[in-house]
């Protein structure tokens, strides 16, 4: 969509929020540096996630849960709003794009919770990225999104399989979540908007953005048996709890 720029008093919303979350990362950093040294160091990320969230103005509400042990979660994907929902409902980890490894300060906050960055466009570089993945499944939960991209939330993109081969033969459930928007077209980062001007409409906001986080059943049976049917089958799942057309699920 095209985004009507921030003008006039709404700066005033835009400068009050982001004022507050400098504040708040200048009031937790601290406390996440020394539970760091004292081997906490997953401790402290996702509050801090759920904090700029709820201080951006979203509103979370859960359904159902995460579920127990290792964890690869499945979602779709509308804004980056999705990864503060994520890390406060579940204190998951995530998958990200390696081109925002280049941005050095977005890059250390994303490491301070384990991101693992891949490069999606390195064909030759899957099977590495898959067992960087399979190893970080061993220490704590992670989130992807298969669709690789963000969406206008009025459709599930094809959810793409590579990195679900991390899950196959081993001990780790895969479990879909549906990420539902009151009003999708009002938060969605699509198109030609770049990220600088999307976090500004969000931050521009006097109306709170309300999401439920749908944590939907495992895959199971026959569902698992490959990276493809993973991949079809939570894509089919998310489809059906968000109501949403879906394309076929590709390679």
């Amino acid at each position: 969509m095209d985004a009507p720029p921030v003008t006039g008093w709404r700066w005033l919303v835009v400068a009050a929020r982001a004022t507050a979350i400098v504040l708040l990362f200048a009031a937790i950093i601290p406390v996440h540096l020394l539970l760091t040294l004292l081997g906490r160091r997953a401790a402290i990320p996702p509050l801090f996630l759920r904090g700029i969230g709820w201080l951006a103005g979203l509103r979370v509400r859960r359904q159902g849960a995460p579920a127990p042990g290792p964890l690869l979660l499945v979602a779709n994907h509308t804004s980056w709003l999705d990864i503060l929902a994520l890390a406060g409902t579940a204190r998951a980890a995530f998958v990200a794009k390696g081109t925002l490894a280049e941005l050095r300060p977005l890059a250390w906050l994303c490491r301070q919770n384990d991101t693992l960055f891949v490069a999606r466009d390195r064909r030759g570089g899957v099977d590495g990225q898959v067992a960087s993945l399979r190893a970080a499944l061993a220490r704590r939960r992670m989130a992807v999104f298969p669709e690789g991209t963000t969406s206008d939330g009025t459709v599930v993109l094809p959810f793409k399989s590579a990195l679900l081969s991390a899950a196959e033969g081993a001990p780790v459930a895969v479990q879909p979540v549906a990420l539902a928007y009151d009003q999708p077209a009002a938060i969605a980062w699509h198109g030609e908007e770049t990220g600088a001007a999307n976090v500004l409409r969000v931050l521009a906001r006097l109306r709170p953005v309300h999401l439920t986080v749908s944590f939907l059943p495992p895959l199971s049976g026959p569902e698992r048996a490959t990276r493809k049917a993973m991949a079809a089958a939570a894509q089919r799942r998310v489809a059906a709890a968000l109501a949403l057309p879906m394309p076929p699920p590709i390679a």
